[in-house]
């Protein structure tokens, strides 16, 4: 098998698998697997990685409510604002400051807002940033370095599997934590049924854009490296939907909405004894 040495740990790494981009490219990546951290590593990361992004069809980035895959997005997207919040007053109950970091659009941060004091946001992509700030008043920037002052909540949506230089990132965002604060980040899990179901063809793995794939033991691992501690995990019920839609598209060609569906409700009820769902949502407190 083809090996090459992990940048978590510099041991010798093996590939496990190879999956294509679908959205964009149609190029084939390879997932390497560190069992030390328990994580999959995409290789290899482009040099003109943010090329990657440049469709209408990454959905994060654009507004779009056109095709049943852009209805059923924004829908999901909409209901899981109300299950956020709710989560975050859950382990924070005195909130009153929010940062996130990877807004997109900014369509939470704006939810947040009208429930909160005080929020800013990170957005690298210009013209997601552009929509955000029209609905934020300017308040989203370019780099976790323009944010000043500490926050109670910071949160990361679908973002950590982005980011090159993860180590260093986790540290800038540990430093803008109030005393007590939360940092909640979620990520797709390729421990879950349907990612074992789908195989390659699972939409989560969304190669080159998804650098690095976790299981909870690696966001264990990883957060412990930095004196973080998980403080628990919540489910993101609809994600196993979605992404169960995207994958029977790519592995068949096909929509089949039915199979789809049915896929993402058994992934939720396995989900039920092992904890292994789809995505999840990791609460994380400085130690």
């Amino acid at each position: 098998m083809p090996q090459l040495l992990s940048p978590l740990s510099s041991n010798v790494i093996e590939k496990i698998i190879t999956v294509k981009d679908y959205l964009v490219s149609g190029q084939d990546f390879d997932l390497y697997h560190d069992e030390q951290w328990d994580m999959l590593l995409t290789y290899p990361i482009p040099d003109d990685l943010e090329n990657y992004y440049k469709s209408t069809a990454y959905k994060p980035h654009h507004h779009q409510n056109t095709s049943l895959f852009d209805r059923l997005y924004n829908f999901i997207r909409k209901r899981n604002y109300a299950y956020k919040y709710r989560l975050l007053q859950q382990y924070h109950p005195k909130m009153q400051s929010v940062l996130d970091y990877g807004t997109a659009t900014g369509e939470f941060l704006a939810y947040i807002s009208k429930k909160t004091k005080r929020v800013s946001g990170v957005e690298p992509n210009k013209s997601a940033r552009s929509i955000a700030n029209k609905l934020l008043n300017n308040k989203v920037k370019v780099s976790i370095d323009d944010i000043t002052g500490k926050y109670d909540v910071v949160t990361l949506w679908h973002v950590l599997e982005h980011v090159k230089d993860i180590d260093e990132l986790i540290e800038k965002l540990k430093k803008k934590l109030s005393n007590n604060g939360v940092l909640v980040v979620a990520v797709p899990n390729f421990k879950s049924y349907d990612a074992q179901h789908y195989g390659a063809s699972w939409a989560a793995y969304d190669v080159p854009r998804h650098l690095w794939h976790f299981s909870p033991l690696g966001i264990q691992k990883l957060f412990d490296k930095h004196d973080m501690k998980v403080m628990g995990q919540k489910p993101l019920y609809f994600d196993s939907f979605y992404v169960s839609l995207l994958s029977e598209q790519y592995k068949t060609g096909k929509k089949n909405l039915l199979k789809a569906f049915f896929t993402g409700l058994k992934s939720n009820w396995y989900a039920r004894k092992t904890g292994q769902y789809s995505s999840l949502v990791y609460i994380i407190k400085a130690k």
